[in-house]
Parts: C-alpha cells; sequence; structure tokens
C-alpha cells in the first residue's frame, strides 16, 4: 500500500485521506491491542493482587470496574476531540498518555492507587482507541476496508484472548518479583514505541471543525457512570438502594443528554452525538449487535478465569495454556470471515453466530455435567469450536455497523459503537455475575470445584441467550438487505 493521497470513489473530493501504509496500520493496530488486552488481563492477575495488595474483594471489584468506567464514559468524546483537533494527534497522545498511565499501575503501593492509576489508564485508552476505528473507515473503500476491519477485529479478539494465555504466563513467570505487575508494565515500552511511529499515520480530522459539546459529554459521562456503577456494583452488593438509585439517574441524565443533543441539531449546531443516527434502522441494529455479542466475551473470561484458578486451584499460566488453543481457532475463523460474508452476506454472519452460541452451550452443559469432577483439559475440543465461531461473528462485526453511516459521520459512529462495546462488557459481568454469585450461594456446602463448575454453567446461561438474540437480529438483517438488493437490482 502507498501512503500517497489517491482518489476514493464516493468521497469528495475535499475529503480525500492518505491511504494507510503497512506500518500506519500496524501502529493502529497495536493500539487497538493493548486497550483491549489491559481490559481484560486482570481477571488472570486477581489471585496475585488480593496476595501482595491485600486488597478486599469490593477492591478488586474496581480494580477491573474503573478502567471499563473511564474508558467507557469517555469514548464519545475521545472521538470527537479526534475529529476536530485530528484523530492521529489524539492517538499519540493517548498512546502517551497510556504508556505513562501503566507505569504508574505498575508501580501501585496500594489497591487505591492502583484503581485511581486504572482510572487514568481508561482515560488514556478512550482518548486513543475511536481514532483507530475512524482512522481505518476514512482511509480505506470496499474490500481493503473490508480487509483492514478484518484485522481489526481478529486483533482485538486475540488481544482478548493474550489476556488469558500471556498475561497468565506473566503472572506465573513473576519476573524480577514483580509478579502481577509486569502485565501493566509490559505497556510502558510497547506504547512509546507505538508512540515514535505514529508519524507514519496519516492526519485526519472531520473538516467541519466543530466545537466541542463540553455540556453534553459531561451529560452523557454523568448518565454512564451512574449506568455502569449499577451494572458493575450491583450484583456483587445484592443491588442495595444506592444502586437501584444510580441506574435510575442514568435513566434520567442518558434522557436528558438525548434531548439536549436534539435541541442542538435544530439549532443547527454540532451535536456530540448526532440522534438521527441513533434513528437509522441499520446502524441502530448494528449497535445492538454489538452491545449483544461484545457481553459475552467478558462474561465467559471472567467466568473462567474464576472456575479454573478459584474453582480449580490452577495457576494462572495453566489456566492460560488450556485456553491457548481457542486462539488458533479465533484466527482460522476471522480469516475465513470476510470471505464468507464476501459471498453469503450478513447470513453468514448469523450462522457463525449460532455456531458460537452453540459452542458455548457445548461448554456450559460439559462444565455443569462434569462438576467437581471434570478435567480442565477435557475443555479443549469446545474451546476451540468456541474462538473459531467467535472469531467469525466479531471481525466482521464492526464493520458490519459502521458500513451503515456516511464518511463524515465515522468519528461519531466510532464512538458510539466503542462506548457500547464498554456498555455490554459491563452489562455481561454484570448479568452472568448475577447468575454466578446466585449459584455460589445455592452449593454452598459442596466443594469449590463443584460449586465454581456449577456457578459457570448458570452464567453461561446469559451468554448462550444473548448469543441467540445476536443471532435472529443478524438473520433478519441480513433478509432486509438482500431484500433491498433485489428491490434495488429490479429497478435498474
Amino acid at each position: 500500500m502507498s501512503s500517497s493521497t489517491l482518489p476514493c470513489p464516493g468521497l469528495h473530493a475535499a475529503r480525500q485521506q492518505p491511504v494507510l501504509s503497512r506500518l500506519g496500520l500496524a501502529v493502529l493496530l497495536s493500539g487497538g491491542f493493548i486497550t483491549i488486552f489491559d481490559l481484560f488481563v486482570v481477571n488472570v492477575a486477581i489471585p496475585s493482587m488480593q496476595s501482595t495488595l491485600s486488597a478486599s474483594f469490593a477492591q478488586i471489584s474496581f480494580i477491573i470496574a474503573a478502567y471499563e468506567l473511564a474508558y467507557g464514559v469517555l469514548l464519545i468524546a475521545g472521538s470527537r476531540l479526534g475529529d476536530r483537533h485530528g484523530r492521529r494527534r489524539l492517538f499519540m497522545l493517548g498512546m502517551a498518555a497510556f504508556a505513562l498511565a501503566s507505569a504508574l499501575c505498575g508501580v501501585a503501593p496500594t489497591a487505591d492507587t492502583l484503581i485511581a492509576a486504572r482510572v487514568l489508564q481508561g482515560a488514556a485508552a478512550a482518548m486513543l482507541f475511536p481514532q483507530v476505528y475512524a482512522l481505518i473507515r476514512v482511509s480505506y473503500q470496499g474490500r481493503e476496508r473490508q480487509r483492514a476491519f478484518g484485522l481489526l477485529g481478529m486483533t482485538l479478539g486475540l488481544a482478548a484472548i493474550a489476556g488469558q494465555v500471556l498475561g497468565g504466563g506473566i503472572v506465573h513467570a513473576d519476573l524480577f518479583g514483580l509478579a502481577w505487575r509486569g502485565i501493566f508494565l509490559l505497556n510502558v515500552p510497547l506504547g512509546l514505541l507505538a508512540w515514535r511511529l505514529a508519524r507514519h499515520i496519516p492526519e485526519s480530522r472531520e473538516p467541519s471543525g466543530a466545537r466541542m459539546d463540553w455540556p453534553g459529554a459531561a451529560l452523557a459521562g454523568t448518565g454512564l457512570t451512574l449506568l455502569l456503577l449499577a451494572l458493575i456494583e450491583g450484583p456483587s452488593r445484592h443491588w442495595p438502594a444506592w444502586t437501584v438509585a444510580c441506574g435510575a439517574a442514568a435513566v434520567v441524565a442518558l434522557a436528558l443528554f438525548a434531548r439536549m443533543q436534539r435541541r442542538i441539531a435544530a439549532r443547527g449546531g454540532a451535536p456530540l452525538v448526532d440522534m438521527a443516527l441513533l434513528a437509522q434502522p441499520r446502524f441502530a441494529a448494528g449497535c445492538l449487535l454489538v452491545l449483544l455479542v461484545f457481553s459475552t466475551a467478558s462474561a465467559m473470561f471472567l467466568c473462567y478465569a474464576l472456575l479454573m484458578q478459584t474453582g480449580f486451584g490452577l495457576d494462572a499460566l495453566t489456566a492460560g495454556l488450556i485456553f491457548a488453543p481457542a486462539s488458533v481457532g479465533f484466527i482460522a475463523g476471522s480469516m475465513a470471515a470476510p470471505r464468507l460474508v464476501a459471498r453469503f452476506g450478513t447470513r453468514a454472519i448469523a450462522l457463525a453466530a449460532l455456531l458460537y452460541g452453540g459452542a458455548t452451550a457445548a461448554l456450559m452443559l460439559q462444565v455443569g455435567a462434569a462438576g467437581a469432577s471434570l478435567a480442565p483439559w477435557s475443555l479443549l475440543p469446545a474451546l476451540v469450536w468456541l474462538g473459531a465461531a467467535q472469531g467469525a461473528v466479531n471481525t466482521p462485526l464492526v464493520n458490519l455497523a459502521l458500513g451503515f453511516v456516511e464518511d463524515r459521520q465515522a468519528g461519531m459512529a466510532a464512538g458510539v459503537v466503542s462506548t457500547l462495546q464498554q456498555v455490554g462488557a459491563a452489562l455481561g459481568v454484570s448479568a452472568a455475575g448475577m447468575l454466578f454469585s446466585g449459584a455460589l450461594e445455592a452449593y454452598a456446602g459442596a466443594s469449590a470445584a463443584e460449586r465454581h463448575a456449577q456457578a459457570f454453567a448458570s452464567a453461561m446461561q446469559f451468554n448462550v441467550a444473548a448469543i441467540l438474540a445476536a443471532a435472529a437480529l443478524l438473520w433478519r438483517l441480513g433478509r432486509r438487505t438482500q431484500a433491498g438488493q433485489a428491490a434495488t437490482d429490479s429497478s435498474s
């Protein structure tokens, strides 16, 4: 690929963008990798953190949640800042801040300081991650765009899996006595290298240069913070009144935000989120799909870590090695997905979702039936199946959602999609967590292995339901797309 400016069909001449070089794309993918890696890697480090920091379960929950909260509530603002001030500039600022925040996480002396550093880390991720989506969206067309988003989807999926495998290896190796600290300190040299190489990314911004809607950002951030706080803390604390109040206040704040954005648009201003974008049926369906599918990944990784390490007493490395073959399946599914979608359309993703749901159901039934007698390595076939199906779903999903919007809306749409990924992650952890903790209480008299096996099986009921709902929506979306194409062909 050339880094020179090329004419792109479908774009106004004033909106031509330099095509990303291979190195530039690799740097963008590295940014996507480390943000998702740090979202999931903490799960395997929980026992190590508890022992070295004398952290309570509530503090551990906040260590996990702090990143998701800051990340989720600032993503839309990050995308709009990139639109206005330059997406490469925000990517570089975010990458440098992420490296610094990771260093602070790695040297945190107490659980509370680690929580604060994770907030900073999530905020930095919110600056850099939306630029990855937006830069790919505006830099490529047609098949090249599908291929780039396919690589991004594969990268993000592998990052989530690497959180289990590589993270487990780092914690187990205990290099220089760092224990869990190594999972954060690894980001420092990688982040600085990516920051240095980011000059190979062409600058891109929204020509309208709309001002940042800070009141809207504050209101959206407040609403999402309250929502994620309720979703994450509610189940673990058995839904005390304050968590219910947070949920209700979140609904009010987000409703006021939507009303504010409509008023700004009606006055001819530049809203943080154009409500007309969310009113587009196909983009709204794509957003719902992202919410459903990404909720299952977070739930799976958390419940798997608890099953293997707390339930069956495996160390982080062994638990990661058992999960490692799933990455082989994920790569295979990711590589096959673009060709299948090009040939069969959205229905190929729907079929992959059905296979993903089948793999989750098989894993759920196997663990539940075996209970305490489960041989962890016997899960390999189901995990490989799960990884392949997940790769075939995740890889084309982002391209599907963002493909429904115009190029001028790319940054805004990327922010919305990225935010929904985090809301979905919190939703999945919340729903699966309620089922998991409920089963632990129901089997209170059983052994740790039996309790956690039944809790895992119970929690995966949420995943199966969410995946089946996504498959049905994908099938319906595929039929509508096919019908629309047929109508267009007949009219021409």
